[in-house]
This record gives structure tokens, C-alpha cells and sequence, in this order.
């Protein structure tokens, strides 16, 4: 598939195959994780319904077969499994960066991402919870290193090509996750659950055979490990990593002995450290002496940022739990007759996404041509109001679903269409804004600072589910709509502040 998108090379014609102008490898890139995406949201689309299954708040009609658990564990449970896997990208990158290498670190994470997927496929509550880790894991070290091996296909950050090339990766994203819940979704949801499971690993499979098979397209510095452990490093750390696991089974051991267990012994814990790992983090760089007055101030300004986005992540992920939810069991399953699968509602943002992009895009370039372009503090603000403001139309179908009515499918397609345009004016801008204001000596550390704004807001959500909180009533989303317009509009009354604080940064 790949080799049939590309075209000669100017550099060497008739010798040299390049990808839509762009180097040959990125091909291989953007089909990995085209695939590994595809196998992602497939499955994500799949599990909180898997989750409720076969229990008392599954939707009327909807087949057995699953965990049987209620709402408010199932929205735990993804919301802490979501936060996991942006959890893994820092010590992902670690990996990539000090012991593995970007290229075998990839190959390794394909690998667990498809075992995991295995074991989703395979009956069994204790199957389930080793696939969901695996997946979490691999799919953090995927994360952090195959981004980095598009970089390093570019002659460093002026070649006038990283840009085009980082926008057609970004599009590999959106196609997989935009075609995975149509077949992995349909066919889990409506057929059989682990024939869905199945198919992921199917998806993770295709997308480490084709990257083995186009390796040699890559560059030679995906091969290197840019600052390996030393011996002594290397032994110390595996004394921490035993130790650790030492401790953590001797006092699981005696909770399972004592005939204590229940899962909240796993998932507060796993909560708990998705909100404090962030705090340390910022906290452990804040503190560090070598950093200018001016990169500190620049971390003052950037808490800001940071903070915002983790509000902003808590009501945008639960689109595939709370909204997910109200799809299945609330919401009119056809359209001028023809019925479809509740899983088909997680294929609207991606498509969105790949929709409005270049729109957004276009409006920027318009708008700074003008004076006009609003800068990152205000783009933000703009993003807290609009998720906000979703989730504020998100009460209207959930009132008028009160009494049993099946809402029509146009609520939550303008839920999603709301939410994705606050995406595109943080998400992008966010990326942006992180590598303009991190402290030199943590350059490479502070990408893996911004996916733990994703973290903390996937862990706020599950710490609520952990709590008791019912986040499908209209109070408990009202609620959320309300923090996150006035978070918006606080960020935009002391914008000259986080301004002065941001020094030169725009």
C-alpha cells in the first residue's frame, strides 16, 4: 500500500522513492501508526460497552457476554486505563532515549500492544485486566519514540519539510482512529466482543510486519541510543525496579490473604498516582537550581497552561464513556431508516478533525496576515469555554432522555463537532506552546510533561467514578460545564499576567 503512494525523487531521479515529496520512510511511519491508532481507538470504542455488559446498566437489547459492572466502575476503569497510557510515554521515552533506541523501542511496543490485544480476545476477567495493562504499556512506549523517528527523517528542525511531514502523520492518526470503530466497533459491539479484541491485534499485527519490512527506510539515528545507561545506572535502576516489585507484591499479597481484595485496592492506588506523578514532576523541575530566572518564570506561566489542559482533558475524554453510554442506551440507533452501531459515534471527532484542521490552519494564517491571530493564553481560554459550553448542550438531550425518549443522534454529533473545534484551538497549540517555553535542560522531558495534563484529567474523572459520583446525571455534567467556562474565563482575565510570565514566548 505504502509503495503505491509514492512517487520519484527529485534529488535522484527514477532512483529514489519519496512519499507524497516527502522522505521514503515516513511512509512506514505513517502506516505503523495508522495501524497501531486502528487498533487503539478499535478497542477503546469497544470497552466501556464490553465493561457494562451483560450487568444492569448495559443498554436494553444489547448482547451478553461481558463484565457486568456498573457506570461508575467502567468510567473508572477507562478513565484510569486512558491515563495510563499517556502515563507510559515518559518513561517511554526513557527507554527510547537511554536504553532501547527509538527504532527497537517501537518494535518492542507493537509487539505488547498486539499481545495485549490477544489477551483482550481471550474470555476471562483476569485475561482482560493483563491485556488492558499490556496495551497501556505498549502503547505509551509507541507513543513517545514514533514521533521522535519522524524528526529524524528531516535535516533537522529548518528543513522546510518537518512541518508537511508531522501534518501527514497527524492525518495516519485520524484515518485509523476514524476507521476503527466502523469495523473493529460493529463487529465487537454487535457480534462477538473478543472477535473485536481479535481484529486489534489483527491491526497492531499489519502495522509491525509493514514497519519491519520498511526499516531500511528509516534513519540510521532511529538505530542509536542517544544517552545509554551507564553499568552502575543501569544496576541501580534494576535494584529500584525490583524493590518495587518486591514491595508492591508482598503488600498486595497480604491484602489478597487477608481476604480484603477488591478492585479499588488496584484502581485508587493507579488514580492516585496519575494526579500526584504530574504535581512531582513540575514540582521536581520548578526546584531545579540550574534553571534561569527566566526559564522559571516561563514554568511559572506554563502551570497555567498545564492545569487548563488537564480541566480541559477531564470532560474531553469522556467521550468515549459518559457520551459512549448515553449513545447506547439514550439516543435513536438509526438514521432515514438505516440503523447503525453506538460504536460509530467515536469515528465523528477524528473525522472532524481531518475536516477542520485545514480550516483552522487556513483561519490562523488569515488572522496573522490581519494582527488578528488570537495568541496561545487566549486560544486556550477559547478551548475551555467550548468544551465547556459542549457539555452545557450535552444537558439538553440528557433532559429531554429523562423519561425514557431516544433522543436523536444530531445531540451528540454537535457534542462531538463542539468539542473537537476546542481540540483544534489546545491541542496543536498546546504541543506548540510546551517546547517554546521548557527549560533547556529538560527539552526533551517537557512533551512528556504535556501527556501528563491528559493523565492528571483522565484521573480527576476516575477518581469522581471512584468516589460515588454519577457522571451521567445532568447536575454532575452541568458541573463540569460550569468549571470549565469559568477555568476559561480566568484564564482569559489574567492573560497579560500568564503573558508577563511566558517573557518572549507568544
Amino acid at each position: 500500500m505504502a509503495s503505491s503512494l509514492t512517487k520519484g525523487s527529485a534529488s535522484t531521479p527514477g532512483t529514489e522513492k519519496t512519499f507524497f515529496g516527502h522522505p521514503r520512510g515516513l511512509a512506514t511511519l505513517f502506516m505503523t501508526e495508522m495501524w497501531e491508532r486502528f487498533s487503539y481507538y478499535g478497542m477503546r470504542a469497544l470497552l466501556v460497552y464490553y465493561l457494562v455488559s451483560g450487568g444492569a446498566d448495559a443498554a436494553t437489547g444489547s448482547q451478553g457476554g461481558g463484565l457486568a459492572m456498573t457506570t461508575a466502575t467502567a468510567t473508572a476503569i477507562y478513565s484510569v486505563y486512558l491515563s495510563m497510557v499517556y502515563l507510559m510515554a515518559m518513561p517511554g521515552g526513557w527507554f527510547g532515549d537511554r536504553v532501547w533506541g527509538a527504532r527497537k523501542t517501537v518494535v518492542i511496543a507493537g509487539a505488547t500492544v498486539m499481545a495485549g490485544h490477544l489477551a483482550l480476545a481471550v474470555p476471562g476477567q483476569a485475561m482482560f485486566f493483563a491485556g488492558l495493562a499490556l496495551v497501556a504499556v505498549g502503547s505509551g512506549l509507541l507513543k513517545a519514540n514514533i514521533s521522535t523517528m519522524v524528526g529524524h527523517l528531516y535535516d533537522g528542525p529548518d528543513d522546510p519539510r518537518r512541518d508537511g511531514g508531522f501534518t501527514l502523520f497527524y492525518i495516519g492518526i485520524n484515518l485509523g482512529a476514524f476507521v476503527a470503530p466502523l469495523v473493529i466497533g460493529t463487529v465487537g459491539k454487535e457480534h462477538n466482543w473478543h472477535l473485536g479484541f481479535a481484529l486489534a491485534a489483527v491491526g497492531m499485527g499489519l502495522g509491525l510486519v509493514q514497519f519491519l519490512f520498511g526499516t531500511r527506510h528509516l534513519s540510521e539515528k532511529s538505530d542509536l541510543v542517544p544517552n545509554p545507561l551507564t553499568a552502575e545506572e543501569r544496576r541501580g535502576v534494576l535494584r529500584k525496579v525490583v524493590f518495587g516489585v518486591l514491595i508492591a507484591a508482598l503488600f498486595y499479597g497480604v491484602v489478597v490473604a487477608a481476604g480484603m481484595y477488591t478492585l479499588n485496592w488496584a484502581l485508587v492506588p493507579l488514580t492516585l498516582a496519575g494526579l500526584i506523578i504530574p504535581i512531582a514532576v513540575i514540582v521536581r523541575i520548578k526546584r531545579d537550581k540550574d534553571l534561569s530566572a527566566g526559564e522559571q518564570s516561563r514554568m511559572n506561566g506554563y502551570i497555567w497552561f498545564f492545569v487548563a489542559a488537564a480541566v480541559f482533558w477531564m470532560i474531553y475524554d469522556q467521550g468515549g464513556s459518559t457520551l459512549a453510554l448515553f449513545a447506547d442506551g439514550k439516543t435513536a440507533d438509526t438514521v432515514f431508516g438505516l440503523g447503525f452501531s453506538a460504536t460509530w459515534y467515536q469515528s465523528l471527532n477524528p473525522l472532524f478533525v481531518m475536516a477542520l484542521a485545514p480550516v483552522f490552519a487556513w483561519l490562523w494564517l488569515w488572522l496573522a496576515r490581519k494582527n488578528q491571530e488570537p495568541n496561545t493564553i487566549v486560544k486556550f481560554a477559547m478551548a475551555l469555554v467550548l468544551i465547556g459550553g459542549s457539555f452545557f448542550v450535552f444537558v439538553v438531550p440528557m433532559g429531554m432522555a429523562s423519561d425514557g425518549t431516544k433522543v436523536s443522534p444530531m445531540w451528540l454529533v454537535s457534542v462531538y463537532m463542539i468539542q473537537t473545534i476546542a481540540e483544534l484551538c489546545l491541542s496543536p497549540v498546546g504541543l506548540s506552546v510546551t517546547t517554546k517555553m521548557a527549560p533547556q535542560k529538560y527539552a526533551s522531558q517537557m512533551m512528556g510533561v504535556w501527556f501528563l495534563a491528559v493523565t492528571a484529567g483522565d484521573c480527576l474523572t476516575g477518581l469522581l467514578s471512584l468516589g460515588g459520583v454519577s457522571l451521567d446525571g445532568t447536575g454532575i455534567i452541568a458541573a463540569q460545564a460550569t468549571l470549565a467556562a469559568v477555568a476559561g474565563f480566568a484564564v482569559y482575565m489574567y492573560r497579560k499576567k500568564v503573558q508577563a510570565l511566558m517573557g518572549g514566548v507568544h
